[in-house]
Protein backbone atom coordinates (compact mmCIF):
# COMPACT_ATOMS: atom_id res chain seq x y z
CA UNK A 1 0.00 0.00 0.00
CA UNK A 2 1.08 3.51 -0.61
CA UNK A 3 1.31 5.97 1.66
CA UNK A 4 -1.94 6.41 3.11
CA UNK A 5 -4.08 10.04 3.03
CA UNK A 6 -6.52 8.80 5.93
CA UNK A 7 -5.13 6.87 8.99
CA UNK A 8 -7.73 6.21 12.28
CA UNK A 9 -5.69 5.02 14.71
CA UNK A 10 -7.35 2.98 17.96
CA UNK A 11 -10.10 5.54 17.27
CA UNK A 12 -12.96 6.05 19.88
CA UNK A 13 -16.44 8.18 19.80
CA UNK A 14 -18.99 8.42 22.18
CA UNK A 15 -21.93 10.93 21.92
CA UNK A 16 -22.40 13.50 24.74
CA UNK A 17 -25.67 10.90 25.49
CA UNK A 18 -23.68 8.46 26.50
CA UNK A 19 -23.96 6.34 23.30
CA UNK A 20 -20.63 4.17 22.42
CA UNK A 21 -20.18 4.66 18.48
CA UNK A 22 -17.33 3.28 17.70
CA UNK A 23 -14.60 1.22 19.57
CA UNK A 24 -10.83 0.62 18.66
CA UNK A 25 -11.32 1.55 14.85
CA UNK A 26 -8.23 1.20 13.33
CA UNK A 27 -8.11 2.19 9.26
CA UNK A 28 -6.30 3.76 6.14
CA UNK A 29 -7.19 4.76 3.04
CA UNK A 30 -3.93 5.19 0.39
CA UNK A 31 -3.87 7.10 -2.88
CA UNK A 32 -6.23 6.14 -5.48
CA UNK A 33 -7.44 3.31 -3.56
CA UNK A 34 -11.56 2.01 -3.72
CA UNK A 35 -12.65 1.58 -0.40
CA UNK A 36 -15.85 0.68 1.16
CA UNK A 37 -16.74 0.11 4.93
CA UNK A 38 -20.13 -2.39 5.20
CA UNK A 39 -22.19 -2.81 7.87
CA UNK A 40 -25.81 -3.02 9.42
CA UNK A 41 -27.82 0.25 10.29
CA UNK A 42 -26.34 1.57 13.10
CA UNK A 43 -22.57 0.48 13.29
CA UNK A 44 -21.39 3.72 13.09
CA UNK A 45 -20.09 3.87 9.67
CA UNK A 46 -21.43 7.39 8.80
CA UNK A 47 -19.70 8.22 12.18
CA UNK A 48 -16.39 7.04 10.93
CA UNK A 49 -16.77 8.95 7.38
CA UNK A 50 -17.65 12.07 9.64
CA UNK A 51 -14.55 11.53 11.65
CA UNK A 52 -12.44 11.17 8.05
CA UNK A 53 -13.71 14.26 6.78
CA UNK A 54 -13.08 16.59 9.51
CA UNK A 55 -16.85 17.52 10.45
CA UNK A 56 -16.39 15.37 13.87
CA UNK A 57 -13.58 14.78 16.46
CA UNK A 58 -13.26 11.35 18.01
CA UNK A 59 -13.26 10.78 21.94
CA UNK A 60 -10.20 9.30 21.77
CA UNK A 61 -7.27 8.48 19.24
CA UNK A 62 -6.19 9.57 16.25
CA UNK A 63 -7.16 11.15 12.57
CA UNK A 64 -5.11 12.01 10.03
CA UNK A 65 -6.50 13.19 6.69
CA UNK A 66 -5.14 15.97 4.34
CA UNK A 67 -3.99 18.87 5.44
CA UNK A 68 -1.06 21.71 5.81
CA UNK A 69 -1.50 22.56 2.01
CA UNK A 70 -2.45 25.95 0.41
CA UNK A 71 -5.34 23.75 -1.55
CA UNK A 72 -6.20 21.69 1.50
CA UNK A 73 -9.66 22.91 1.88
CA UNK A 74 -9.84 21.17 -1.66
CA UNK A 75 -7.98 18.13 -0.86
CA UNK A 76 -11.02 16.23 0.67
CA UNK A 77 -14.73 16.19 -0.78
CA UNK A 78 -17.82 14.03 0.43
CA UNK A 79 -21.55 13.06 -0.73
CA UNK A 80 -24.14 12.09 1.02
CA UNK A 81 -27.36 10.58 0.88
CA UNK A 82 -29.38 13.38 0.22
CA UNK A 83 -27.87 15.13 -2.79
CA UNK A 84 -28.51 18.98 -0.40
CA UNK A 85 -28.43 20.66 -3.53
CA UNK A 86 -30.26 24.14 -2.70
CA UNK A 87 -33.32 24.11 -4.57
CA UNK A 88 -33.27 28.03 -5.89
CA UNK A 89 -29.72 27.75 -7.64
CA UNK A 90 -29.24 26.32 -10.79
CA UNK A 91 -27.32 23.08 -11.38
CA UNK A 92 -24.30 25.47 -12.55
CA UNK A 93 -24.61 27.37 -9.19
CA UNK A 94 -24.91 24.25 -7.66
CA UNK A 95 -21.80 23.00 -8.63
CA UNK A 96 -20.42 26.42 -8.42
CA UNK A 97 -20.84 26.75 -4.34
CA UNK A 98 -17.61 25.11 -3.29
CA UNK A 99 -15.24 27.20 -5.54
CA UNK A 100 -17.46 30.22 -4.91
CA UNK A 101 -16.63 29.60 -1.19
CA UNK A 102 -12.66 29.40 -1.90
CA UNK A 103 -13.23 32.90 -3.67
CA UNK A 104 -13.50 31.84 -7.13
CA UNK A 105 -15.63 33.82 -8.92
CA UNK A 106 -18.87 32.92 -11.55
CA UNK A 107 -16.27 33.82 -14.96
CA UNK A 108 -13.21 31.87 -12.93
CA UNK A 109 -14.80 29.19 -12.21
CA UNK A 110 -17.24 28.90 -15.55
CA UNK A 111 -14.21 25.93 -17.33
CA UNK A 112 -14.29 23.72 -14.00
CA UNK A 113 -18.16 23.45 -13.53
CA UNK A 114 -18.77 22.77 -17.01
CA UNK A 115 -16.11 20.16 -17.05
CA UNK A 116 -17.41 18.68 -14.01
CA UNK A 117 -20.73 18.07 -15.31
CA UNK A 118 -19.59 17.20 -18.31
CA UNK A 119 -18.17 14.10 -16.69
CA UNK A 120 -21.19 13.15 -15.22
CA UNK A 121 -23.40 13.16 -18.00
CA UNK A 122 -24.75 16.73 -17.39
CA UNK A 123 -23.71 19.49 -19.81
CA UNK A 124 -26.60 20.39 -21.14
CA UNK A 125 -28.19 20.84 -17.67
CA UNK A 126 -26.43 23.51 -16.24
CA UNK A 127 -29.31 26.40 -16.27
CA UNK A 128 -31.96 23.44 -15.22
CA UNK A 129 -32.77 24.07 -11.23
CA UNK A 130 -32.86 20.96 -9.00
CA UNK A 131 -36.47 20.32 -9.00
CA UNK A 132 -36.43 19.69 -12.79
CA UNK A 133 -33.92 16.90 -12.49
CA UNK A 134 -34.11 13.34 -11.72
CA UNK A 135 -33.41 11.73 -8.37
CA UNK A 136 -30.41 9.96 -10.44
CA UNK A 137 -29.75 13.72 -11.98
CA UNK A 138 -29.74 15.31 -8.55
CA UNK A 139 -26.89 12.23 -7.24
CA UNK A 140 -25.04 12.81 -10.36
CA UNK A 141 -24.48 16.87 -9.52
CA UNK A 142 -24.02 15.92 -5.86
CA UNK A 143 -21.02 14.33 -7.33
CA UNK A 144 -20.21 17.01 -10.16
CA UNK A 145 -20.31 19.29 -7.07
CA UNK A 146 -17.83 17.19 -4.71
CA UNK A 147 -15.30 16.67 -7.96
CA UNK A 148 -15.17 19.83 -9.37
CA UNK A 149 -12.43 21.27 -6.54
CA UNK A 150 -10.40 18.05 -7.78
CA UNK A 151 -10.10 16.58 -4.53
CA UNK A 152 -7.39 13.67 -3.54
CA UNK A 153 -10.35 12.11 -1.02
CA UNK A 154 -13.80 11.20 -2.17
CA UNK A 155 -15.88 10.66 1.10
CA UNK A 156 -19.28 8.92 -0.45
CA UNK A 157 -21.71 8.31 2.36
CA UNK A 158 -24.75 5.71 1.02
CA UNK A 159 -25.14 7.80 -2.19
CA UNK A 160 -27.06 5.25 -3.94
CA UNK A 161 -29.07 3.47 -1.61
CA UNK A 162 -32.22 6.16 -2.29
CA UNK A 163 -32.15 5.22 -6.24
CA UNK A 164 -33.65 2.06 -7.87
CA UNK A 165 -31.89 -0.61 -8.89
CA UNK A 166 -31.15 0.37 -12.40
CA UNK A 167 -30.37 3.70 -11.37
CA UNK A 168 -27.95 2.30 -8.79
CA UNK A 169 -25.86 0.33 -11.19
CA UNK A 170 -25.54 2.89 -13.78
CA UNK A 171 -24.37 5.26 -11.58
CA UNK A 172 -22.02 2.13 -9.92
CA UNK A 173 -20.77 2.63 -13.06
CA UNK A 174 -20.20 6.13 -13.65
CA UNK A 175 -18.25 6.76 -10.67
CA UNK A 176 -16.01 3.50 -11.00
CA UNK A 177 -15.00 5.52 -14.88
CA UNK A 178 -14.23 8.88 -12.85
CA UNK A 179 -12.59 7.15 -9.91
CA UNK A 180 -10.36 5.34 -12.94
CA UNK A 181 -10.09 8.63 -15.12
CA UNK A 182 -9.17 10.38 -12.38
CA UNK A 183 -7.81 8.51 -9.52
CA UNK A 184 -8.87 9.68 -6.41
CA UNK A 185 -9.32 7.89 -3.02
CA UNK A 186 -12.27 6.60 -2.19
CA UNK A 187 -14.30 5.33 1.51
CA UNK A 188 -17.53 4.34 0.46
CA UNK A 189 -20.01 3.52 2.99
CA UNK A 190 -22.93 0.82 2.03
CA UNK A 191 -25.39 -1.49 3.01
CA UNK A 192 -25.18 -3.47 -0.64
CA UNK A 193 -22.94 -6.74 -0.07
CA UNK A 194 -23.19 -6.97 -3.87
CA UNK A 195 -22.13 -2.96 -4.40
CA UNK A 196 -19.04 -2.94 -2.08
CA UNK A 197 -17.84 -6.22 -4.23
CA UNK A 198 -18.70 -4.44 -7.64
CA UNK A 199 -17.08 -1.19 -6.76
CA UNK A 200 -13.66 -1.75 -4.08
CA UNK A 201 -10.30 -3.00 -3.66
CA UNK A 202 -11.00 -3.58 -0.05
CA UNK A 203 -14.31 -3.83 1.52
CA UNK A 204 -14.39 -2.96 5.70
CA UNK A 205 -16.69 -5.19 7.25
CA UNK A 206 -17.86 -3.47 10.65
CA UNK A 207 -19.88 -4.85 13.63
CA UNK A 208 -22.48 -3.41 15.45
CA UNK A 209 -22.65 -0.91 17.87
CA UNK A 210 -20.13 -0.06 19.24
CA UNK A 211 -18.37 -0.39 15.93
CA UNK A 212 -15.64 -1.52 15.10
CA UNK A 213 -13.90 -3.22 12.02
CA UNK A 214 -14.04 -6.65 12.45
CA UNK A 215 -12.72 -8.51 8.55
CA UNK A 216 -11.37 -7.20 5.58
CA UNK A 217 -12.33 -8.59 2.04
CA UNK A 218 -10.16 -7.86 -0.91
CA UNK A 219 -11.73 -8.16 -4.46
CA UNK A 220 -8.90 -8.91 -6.72
CA UNK A 221 -11.05 -8.70 -9.56
CA UNK A 222 -9.61 -6.49 -12.21
CA UNK A 223 -10.81 -2.63 -13.57
CA UNK A 224 -12.41 -1.39 -15.57
CA UNK A 225 -15.69 -3.97 -14.33
CA UNK A 226 -18.52 -3.84 -16.62
CA UNK A 227 -22.23 -5.33 -15.30
CA UNK A 228 -21.18 -8.92 -16.94
CA UNK A 229 -18.64 -8.57 -13.69
CA UNK A 230 -21.99 -9.66 -11.54
CA UNK A 231 -22.67 -13.35 -13.29
CA UNK A 232 -19.30 -14.58 -12.89
CA UNK A 233 -17.72 -16.77 -10.32
CA UNK A 234 -15.41 -14.37 -9.06
CA UNK A 235 -18.12 -11.77 -8.14
CA UNK A 236 -20.40 -14.70 -6.62
CA UNK A 237 -17.35 -15.88 -4.52
CA UNK A 238 -16.46 -12.77 -3.30
CA UNK A 239 -20.39 -11.90 -2.19
CA UNK A 240 -20.30 -15.26 -0.65
CA UNK A 241 -17.07 -14.56 1.44
CA UNK A 242 -18.08 -10.63 2.27
CA UNK A 243 -22.09 -12.24 3.15
CA UNK A 244 -20.17 -14.54 5.38
CA UNK A 245 -18.09 -12.18 7.21
CA UNK A 246 -21.04 -9.97 7.50
CA UNK A 247 -22.95 -12.74 9.18
CA UNK A 248 -19.85 -13.61 11.45
CA UNK A 249 -19.54 -9.97 12.46
CA UNK A 250 -23.49 -9.82 13.73
CA UNK A 251 -22.63 -13.34 16.07
CA UNK A 252 -22.11 -10.79 19.01
CA UNK A 253 -25.21 -9.16 18.77
CA UNK A 254 -27.20 -12.63 18.43
CA UNK A 255 -25.35 -14.06 21.10
CA UNK A 256 -26.54 -11.26 23.25
CA UNK A 257 -23.53 -9.17 23.74
CA UNK A 258 -24.74 -5.40 25.25
CA UNK A 259 -24.27 -2.82 22.27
Amino acid sequence: MSEPLITLQHVHKRFPNGVQALHDVDLQLARGEFVSLLGPSGCGKSTVLRLAAGLDRPSSGTVEAPSGSDRAAADTACVFQDPTLMPWCSVFDNVWLPLRLAGRSRAQSADAVHAALARVGLAEFAAAFPAQLSGGMRMRASIARALVTAPRVLLMDEPFAALDEITRHKLNDELLALWQAQRFATLFVTHSVFESVYLSQRVLVMGPRPGRIVAEVTIDAPYPRTPAFRATPAFVDACTRLGQALLDAMQPQAAGTPC
